[in-house]
């Protein structure tokens, strides 16, 4: 009997010495795991990702870093640097872009330019957005970049600064190429770079439209992605098939504070990619709320410049910032800090001057970086001449 007991004792013991580290270690560090969904939302998929876009945090994840072929996903980027270029006064919205003989000639999907041809960047933008214009991406790469190979370039190095680690681009348009190829978790981070653009919502986001429209051949757009007629909320982004690829998607949708970011590559077919996109982006609005930070268009506050042509700098929000919650947490002790860094003329436009920390508690849970909104050169000896005595005045 006694040892049976103490048999029974030791075995307790050590199945309790197994299990004390891991709880221990949870304990002390505060940080359970984020725990993902109990079923595999995209089980048809070769690789997929589902990313909260205003924190990048990952809800689920299959196969992320796996480099794939992106079929016409690949103008992502192409659209990431044409609001890029448009953010930066590189071009304008009624810009007239010309068709070159190699444009033209791009196969596949296309909104059928014809050699010379002139087409405003507003309207080229719809033809990638709505009808993956091969034709439209070209021309637009020898827009900004002067040729493809050029615009490629940029591409790449793009992709570089976003962290795009497992991606390399051969063409601004995903057709088949050797060496093309990129990964979910690749496409969900330039996703969420575009999707700072909230203007490109309205290209991404219109299930149908026309060009040419005042001409004797209208051309009819109908949106390849069907989930922005058919999902409530979705407004985006890029289908992309080819045989290679297969049926690819990066989908997006909002609903109240939270948009989110769903990829999936490698799908049999058009209804699976839709049903389970459909299935990652349920699960996402159905398990978490987005409490802001600070909306689009919000003043965050100002920053002192020294010695520049403006004194001062007023920041506004550029796009939403806000903090990723499980549905039922309390969100009464979410607080937030701004830290600005002592700014000295000249500050060029998009230099880093900052971040937002955000705390639940006296616990840091994010932060976000903070960038210049426009460059301020540095003041000439009669304006801070003027500036200084001003000062003086106001004190006596």
């Amino acid at each position: 009997m006694f040892k049976r007991g103490f048999a029974w004792f030791a075995c307790a013991l050590l199945a309790t010495a197994l299990v004390m580290p891991a709880a221990y270690a949870e304990e002390k560090t505060g940080k359970a795991k984020e725990s993902g969904p109990q079923v595999d939302l995209a089980p048809n998929a070769s690789s997929a990702v589902l990313l909260d876009a205003d924190t990048g945090t990952i809800m689920y994840e299959k196969n992320r870093d796996q480099k794939l072929p992106p079929a016409s996903i690949t103008k992502i980027m192409t659209m990431l640097l044409i609001m890029e270029a448009l953010d930066q006064g590189r071009i304008k919205l009624d810009d007239k872009v010309r068709t070159s003989e190699y444009a033209a000639s791009m196969g596949g999907s296309q909104i059928f330019l014809e050699p010379g041809e002139e087409m405003t960047v507003h309207d080229m933008l719809k033809g990638i957005a709505m009808a993956s214009g091969n034709d439209a991406s070209v021309a637009m790469a020898e827009k900004i970049g002067g040729t493809e190979e050029g615009f490629v370039k940029m591409m790449n190095e793009r992709a570089k600064q976003l962290g795009m680690n497992n991606s390399h681009f051969v063409n601004v348009n995903g057709l088949p190429a050797e060496n093309h190829y990129t990964s979910s978790y690749d496409i969900a981070l330039m996703s969420r770079e575009l999707l700072k653009y909230e203007e490109i919502t309205k290209y991404t986001g219109l299930y149908q439209d026309y060009l040419r429209k005042d001409s004797e051949k209208p051309f009819w757009l109908v949106n390849t992605n069907k989930l922005v007629r058919f999902y409530t909320g979705a407004d985006g982004l890029k289908t992309g098939y080819t045989s290679e690829a297969k049926f690819c998607l990066s989908a997006t949708a909002r609903r109240d504070n939270l948009r989110v970011i769903a990829v999936v590559l490698g799908e049999p077919n058009t209804k699976t990619r839709n049903a389970e996109v459909t299935q990652m982006f349920d699960y996402a609005f159905s398990q978490y709320m987005s409490h802001p930070i600070f909306k689009t268009g919000d003043t965050m506050g100002t920053v002192r410049v020294e010695k520049g042509e403006q004194s001062e700098l007023q920041l506004k929000a550029k796009h939403q910032y806000s903090v990723l919650l499980r549905k039922g947490d309390g969100a009464a002790d979410i607080r937030h800090e701004l830290e600005l860094m002592p700014l000295k003329a000249p500050v060029a436009h998009g230099q880093p001057i900052g971040k937002i920390i955000v705390y639940k508690g006296d616990q840091r849970i994010s932060e976000f970086p903070i960038e210049s909104p426009a460059e301020v050169n540095k003041a000439g000896w009669w304006k801070l001449f003027k500036r200084t005595s001003m000062k003086l005045f106001m004190a006596d």
